[in-house]
């Protein structure tokens, strides 16, 4: 039985616990070739990333949030600088699970040899018509053996306390113990008042079955209170499909999809909140970025102003910088106007700067959001 889900009117107070936020997730060393495709590059940038961690990040140093990440690392100099760069950003460390390498037998250990590894991948971020290119490295990574009972919830959610509780698609079908373990945080997030968000990431690299992706995925829904993804991880991650034409207008677009939105919380009463960042490229260099969060039990659709013709540099982790400013808003009690302002701002910034994360400030986002509010004006549609 499905536990009554926490809603985002009812997220546990700062005084009340340890964690503003606690994300679940893979995170990955990335390999930047910079301006040439990987199988040109001679040299290379470094980076952490990961689709649920980086939302962690992006609270901690952006918004001065207390968040931690669970994930899994081999104990070598790869794994370190992950840890490093993860600590660099704000985010608690302290929770990460360790394999080591001395191959004793234990539960939590591997060799020498990279029979287990930490995951990385080979990110071009594109140029003008060249199109973005990652290719991964995951196959074997420590995060995947991680299953049901290898955390303590009880610990987290009910001793230490945390406010919101974040995990998404990447995670849960990377391997076929992923999902259990997500699906026990989340279930226990909600017994023990924490709201759960997620955000849907479906990525056909991970699991090109769409059906059995959507059998996956699906099983965490009804445990979550915010729901995060794009019009085409709807479609792809649960089946909703919006019946608009892919060059139609944007205000086409949102009408098309405020039925979408209808019916997805038709189906799942529990959700309270549904985010989208919606995304169109013109070329690797250019994209138009719009932003919306729909209030389900309101019936209200909120949206940000729509960026056109913005140039960018590194398209990756705009939909996670977008969910972490929506989240951050709401844990200060700003209302969902702010909140997709916030989001909006923060998902445009971290396109305009190289990795998975911004490493901007609060009153950046803010300029941002004030900025393109004056300029393009907002208004809630019914």
């Amino acid at each position: 039985m499905v536990p009554r889900v926490i809603r985002y009117t009812e997220i546990k107070s700062a005084e009340t616990c340890h964690y503003d936020a606690i994300a679940l997730g893979e995170v990955m060393l990335r390999f930047d070739p910079m301006d040439v495709p990987t199988s040109h590059a001679k040299m290379m940038r470094v980076f952490q990333g990961g689709g649920e961690t980086n939302v962690a990040c992006g609270m901690a140093y952006t918004f001065g949030l207390r968040t931690a990440v669970i994930t899994a690392l081999v104990d070598d100099d790869i794994g370190r600088n992950i840890r490093d760069q993860l600590r660099a950003a704000g985010v608690d460390v302290s929770k990460i699970i360790w394999f080591n390498t001395n191959n004793d037998g234990s539960r939590f250990s591997t060799d020498q040899k990279g029979s287990l590894m930490n995951g990385i991948n080979f990110t071009f971020a594109g140029k003008g018509v060249i199109p973005a290119e990652t290719v991964y490295y995951r196959a074997h990574t420590a995060v995947r053996e991680l299953r049901e009972n290898d955390v303590d919830w009880e610990q987290l959610f009910s001793k230490e306390g945390a406010r919101v509780f974040y995990t998404g698609g990447i995670y849960m079908l990377i391997s076929p113990s992923s999902a259990g373990l997500a699906i026990q945080a989340a279930r226990l997030a909600n017994q023990y008042g924490t709201m759960v968000a997620a955000d849907l990431n479906y990525r056909a690299k991970i699991e090109p079955n769409k059906a059995h992706a959507r059998e996956i995925i699906r099983q965490i829904v009804p445990y979550v209170g915010f729901l995060v993804g794009n019009d085409q991880d709807m479609h792809d991650a649960l089946g909703y499909e919006t019946p608009v034409n892919a060059e139609a207008p944007y205000e086409d677009w949102i009408s098309a999809y405020h039925e979408t939105l209808r019916n997805i919380a038709r189906d799942f009463p529990n959700l309270s909140l549904i985010g989208t960042q919606w995304r169109g490229a013109t070329n690797a260099d250019t994209i138009n970025w719009g932003a919306i969060l729909y209030d389900t039990h309101n019936d209200k659709i909120y949206q940000a102003p729509l960026r056109t013709a913005i140039p960018i540099a590194d398209r990756t982790g705009g939909g996670d910088s977008f969910a972490s400013g929506v989240l951050a808003a709401l844990l200060n009690g700003k209302d969902l106007d702010t909140a997709v302002q916030w989001g909006a701002a923060h998902g445009i910034l971290v396109q305009e700067t190289p990795g998975d994360i911004t490493m901007v400030t609060l009153e950046k986002v803010v300029a941002e959001a004030t900025r393109a509010y004056a300029a393009g004006g907002v208004r809630a549609i019914r």
